[in-house]
């Protein structure tokens, strides 16, 4: 298992399994439709790469794995084991963190300075809801939808149509109601396309705490 890990690994590092070197591979195998592994074999090694091809990518992938990577493991510091594992824990986590409020429904977070939840599963089934607000042991749904990827407004109201029930039922159960959400990339940050709907939930917000 530990050898097969170092093969894949290097496989895909050094890109000796792309279509360049082995040739288009899944068009191949369909244009010869073998019904035997011997056919597809024959078939690959007379119309696609020669079996002499193949075994000099055997062996410059030998020369990656004992020269190159074997040099390069042998230059890794105990120190460099503890940065490492410093960055990944901290600094990555903190990037992460930081990129996770800044999509749509941190900013919401932010305007309307309440916390908001991600939606048990259950409720994503039942409601149809993303995300949910508590306020005094009643709660608003959110659903957050983008509109710049292949989805857009038309299809997201048909799509509302049908949620509808649900989302009375949200309402019936849990007290709130149910809001839409549209998210839209602007200059590569994602961004709430319809603002309206955050004085919505603000008035939403008020009439529960009532």
């Amino acid at each position: 298992m530990a050898k097969e890990w170092i093969l894949n690994s290097a496989m895909n590092r050094f890109q000796l399994n792309f279509k360049r070197n082995v040739g288009a591979t899944s068009e191949s195998i369909r244009k010869c439709s073998p019904k035997t592994l011997m056919e597809w074999r024959d078939y690959y090694f007379t119309n696609v790469k020669s079996k002499n091809h193949i075994e000099n990518l055997g062996k410059k992938f030998y020369v990656k794995i004992t020269e190159v990577i074997q040099y390069e493991v042998s230059q890794v510091t105990e120190q460099d084991c503890i940065d490492y594992l410093i960055q990944l824990v901290i600094d990555r986590t903190f990037d992460g963190y930081m990129t996770e409020i800044q999509t749509v429904y941190g900013q919401l977070q932010n305007i309307l300075d309440v916390r908001i939840e991600p939606a048990p599963d259950e409720w994503d089934r039942l409601f149809n809801v993303d995300f949910f607000i508590k306020i005094c042991e009643r709660c608003i749904g959110l659903q957050i939808k983008p509109v710049n990827s292949g989805i857009q407004l038309p299809e997201i109201h048909k799509e509302y149509a049908l949620q509808a029930k649900t989302h009375e039922k949200f309402t019936k159960n849990l007290g709130g109601k149910v809001f839409y959400v549209f998210s839209e990339k602007v200059n590569g940050k994602k961004e709430i396309a319809n603002k309206e709907v955050i004085e919505c939930i603000k008035n939403e917000i008020e009439r529960l705490k009532k």
